[in-house]
């Protein structure tokens, strides 16, 4: 059945179970008459061309993408750089078993590693036939392993974790996580591992951190060992991007590459909201607008995480700009018409609190591999998981953290090369062994601090550094989407009297009433679109709601326990009191949940 008063749009439902997922939508009204517009080629965008083709049954032709780069995957992007011996790739991309989103898209295309597959099913069993497991999540002391697999959590600091699960949404408008979280929490093991995991800084919005909190409610116990998460085989740009790209045009689906939207211009009456016009130019400043009417349907990624990015090498330094690039100057234009459609500039305007710089490290063979296995406890060579997720270095002024995926990476990979992801939170840092800020620092310089960090003697480091090519990326507005935030900061997916257009991706504002998935996540952008498609095309499925984690108390109870560490907690009731509850719950379902979870 439909979740009753659950969404801002009436266009959309949202619904659990399988009864609609299972089932083939039936072409809508109209759809022949229509045609789409894409813009952006993120996994936002491509998702929404997937449920157009899929769900809506919009014929391909009549679907067409713009993408300012030459290339497609926003943010999901990985290559070669033959110049630079290495690749480079800006992010690497988690997902766990409760993405349904996503898993129906997946489900349709054919993987390319295996078109008999779907990246579904390719995905599904890369995943079983290698689970993820962490066989070290934190280190110290140059390469000492330095978790126990705990969060070893205060009493205060599990009172204050439990507190903002439970917050109401509105009271954490513009807050910081500063504001909700003492030191004594900000200084846990607990945060070490969630904010490297998550990349979240003190300063991030606690709104965003008590929707994570609740979202993955259900993993608290794999976070230590990050057993809980899934990867592809190769990177997300072959594993991911490819494919749907590949599928999008065996259905005849257009793609067109240099060309910046520059603004959208709108009729708005009091009834509705009419996109009229898309202002674009070429990379040759050729101008490519276009009238529309409302027959021809907008999707608009508006703002990127990976805007401006900046690249560097083994020596130069990547460089922090505050140069808003493309999407977000085309949202602060789209802004202006409409208080409905956002506020950029919450997002955009402070690169100081939205910044980290990654840096893809190949290594070329050599003694590297042997320090790399002493931590990980595994070859990188077997085509198998290796470090299981990042690698958090506790001691590091950078917060730096490292992972290696399974090896090749990158479909053409030489055999002795192992690709690297490193990336460090504080970049106005000077390192540990490297006296600059990362920020300043070129790709060998920040080589050479990892090898310090994963112990090479400092004798060394010079020597191995030569073993290995580096390109740094720094990312100017890569947590815009973390800082703190109030409602109406983003606009609605659809917003309200929105007749032909709809925001994608990470600041776009789900429709669910209230909204529970959380930004810096793929199935996000894949909500954003499905949502966006199935309120615009009138596409008669439910859309699966975030899994509900969060209302079940069989997560709930071992959430507690797992944040406990698992040990029976001593709560500060009187013993009368304990025995006369004992009583009551004796031999009834509720006493056997709570020994299952060590409670009592």
């Amino acid at each position: 059945c439909y979740l009753m008063n659950n969404s801002y749009d009436e266009r959309v439902k949202f619904v659990n179970g399988n009864y609609h997922s299972l089932v083939h939508a039936r072409k809508p009204k109209d759809i022949d008459d229509k045609k789409a517009y894409i813009i952006g080629t993120g996994i936002a965008a491509l998702a929404a061309g997937g449920f157009l083709v899929k769900d809506a049954h919009m014929k391909g032709e009549n679907i067409t993408f713009i993408e300012q780069l030459e290339l497609p995957g926003g943010s999901l992007d990985g290559e070669f750089k033959a110049e630079h011996r290495g690749y480079v790739a800006r992010g690497g991309r988690e997902m766990g078993h409760h993405f349904e989103i996503l898993w129906d898209l997946y489900s349709a295309v054919p993987s390319s590693e295996n078109p008999e597959e779907s990246i579904l099913d390719h995905f599904f069993y890369t995943n079983l036939d290698d689970p993820n497991f962490s066989k070290c999540r934190i280190t110290h002391e140059n390469g000492k392993r330095y978790d126990e697999e705990k969060f070893n959590l205060s009493d205060k600091a599990l009172k204050e974790i439990a507190e903002l699960t439970i917050t109401k949404d509105e009271n954490l408008q513009n807050k910081q996580i500063d504001e909700v979280f003492s030191e004594e929490t900000l200084n846990s093991d607990f945060w070490i591992l969630w904010r490297s995991m998550f990349a979240f800084q003190n300063w991030n919005s606690a709104l965003e951190m008590k929707l994570y909190l609740n979202r993955f409610i259900h993993h608290v116990g794999g976070l230590p060992t990050l057993s809980a998460l899934q990867f592809t085989q190769y990177d997300q740009y072959e594993s991911i991007v490819k494919p749907i790209v590949k599928w999008l045009e065996e259905k005849g689906v257009k793609f067109e590459y240099g060309i910046t939207v520059k603004d959208v211009d709108f009729d708005i009456t009091a009834d509705k909201k009419v996109a009229t016009k898309l202002v674009m130019e070429s990379s040759k400043a050729e101008d490519k607008s276009i009238d529309l009417t409302e027959n021809d349907l907008v999707f608009i990624t508006n703002g990127s995480m990976t805007e401006s990015s900046s690249y560097g090498d083994d020596e130069t330094a990547a460089t922090l700009s505050a140069d808003l690039g493309g999407s977000w100057d085309l949202w602060r234009n789209i802004a202006l018409k409409s208080d409905e459609f956002g506020k950029p500039d919450k997002f955009c305007k402070n690169v100081e609190r939205t910044n980290w710089e990654s840096c893809t490290v190949t290594v070329h063979g050599g003694k590297v591999i042997d320090y790399i296995e002493n931590i990980t406890k595994r070859n990188p060579y077997t085509g198998k998981v290796v470090t299981g997720g990042i690698v958090t270095v506790k001691d590091s002024n950078w917060l730096m953290s490292w992972t290696i995926n399974r090896q090749p990476q990158y479909v053409g990979q030489p055999k002795e090369d192992i690709c690297v992801w490193v990336y460090g939170l504080f970049t106005d840092k000077d390192g540990n062994y490297i006296k600059k800020t990362m920020r300043d620092c070129t790709g060998k310089e920040i080589t050479k601090e990892w090898l310090y960090h994963i112990g090479v003697p400092e004798a060394e480091i010079d020597q191995l550094s030569q073993d290995c090519s580096a390109i740094p990326v720094m990312m100017p507005y890569i947590t815009s989407h973390f800082e703190p935030r109030e409602f109406g900061d983003r606009p609605y997916v659809v917003p309200k009297g929105a007749v032909n257009f709809a925001f994608l991706g990470q600041f776009a504002e789900t429709l669910d009433k209230p909204g529970r998935d959380t930004v810096f996540t793929t199935e996000y952008s894949g909500r954003t679109a499905m949502e966006a498609v199935y309120a615009l095309c009138h596409v008669e499925k439910g859309i699966p709601e975030v899994y509900a984690s969060r209302y079940d108390l069989r997560y709930l109870l071992n959430a507690v326990s797992a944040l406990n560490d698992y040990e029976k907690p001593d709560l500060p009731i009187p013993k009368l009191l304990t025995h006369s509850i004992g009583k009551k719950i004796e031999d009834t379902d509720i006493e056997l949940m709570l020994k299952e979870n060590n409670l009592i």
